[in-house]
């Protein structure tokens, strides 16, 4: 299982949200190519991007910042935020970005899911956010009642080859990930999950680890930069659990 950081940028700057709201940001660092670095030294081998700014307001809006992130480091990366459009997917690959994620709008609307995979395969990533076990959308600023979990198997049927699969309100909390959605979603669908939000110690990781090899990575944000643990120790404790 891989231990991903997570790069988030609002306003050009290195940020984290507690529970998605932008009302409760924390600037981390002002130069998110430079925090990139810092991962890839400690042993990153695939950083998660959002564009919040994007996601909010429905079109990627930092791409300069991310093309900077994707030229300072080697390993591959995954951008998401506000990717509405088959445009906005092709600008997100501009960047060099190895994958781009689609939001609720690919799972409610499976033209774009289609399109996209088409036209990128594997490199095509959807989100399932979920908020009391229903799809949240618009940068997780509104919640649907789409089932999420339905969502999930429905863009795994689509072609879609991997899941982002968020907890909203674990996100941004150190609070623990939420294992039984978590399981509940490797008991339906086969395509790999990886688990984000809630995470706040090395425990959280090797929990996460032993739900099974469905289980492709996690994403850590706040705990990382809040240093609970190193990126190099939750990449050994994630080894020994599995």
């Amino acid at each position: 299982m891989l231990v991903i950081p997570a790069i988030d940028i609002s306003q050009g700057e290195c940020v984290r949200l507690m529970r998605g709201r932008m009302e409760e940001k924390t600037v981390y660092s002002r130069e998110p190519a430079k925090v990139a670095r810092a991962w890839e030294d400690q042993g990153a081998q695939l950083l998660h991007i959002v564009d919040l700014d994007g996601a909010i307001g429905g079109r990627p809006t930092n791409l300069e910042v991310v093309r900077d992130i994707v030229r300072a480091v080697k390993c591959p990366t995954q951008l998401g935020g506000g990717m509405r459009t088959l445009e906005d997917v092709e600008a997100a690959f501009s960047t060099g970005a190895s994958r781009v994620i689609l939001g609720t709008k690919a799972s409610e609307h499976l033209d774009l899911l289609l399109e996209a995979l088409s036209r990128f395969g594997d490199r095509i990533v959807v989100s399932i956010d979920a908020r009391d076990g229903k799809l949240a959308s618009k940068g997780w600023t509104e919640t649907t009642a789409t089932d999420a979990y339905e969502a999930a198997l429905r863009v795994q049927e689509a072609g879609c080859h991997r899941i982002v699969f968020t907890d909203i309100d674990r996100d941004g909390t150190q609070q623990g990930p939420n294992l039984a959605s978590l399981a509940r979603l490797l008991g339906i669908v086969r395509i790999p999950v990886i688990a984000s939000g809630g995470v706040g110690r090395l425990e959280d990781l090797v929990e996460i680890a032993r739900l099974g090899p469905g289980i492709e990575g996690a994403i850590v944000g706040r705990a990382l930069y809040e240093k609970k643990f190193t990126l190099r120790e939750a990449i050994e404790a994630v080894a020994v659990a599995q």
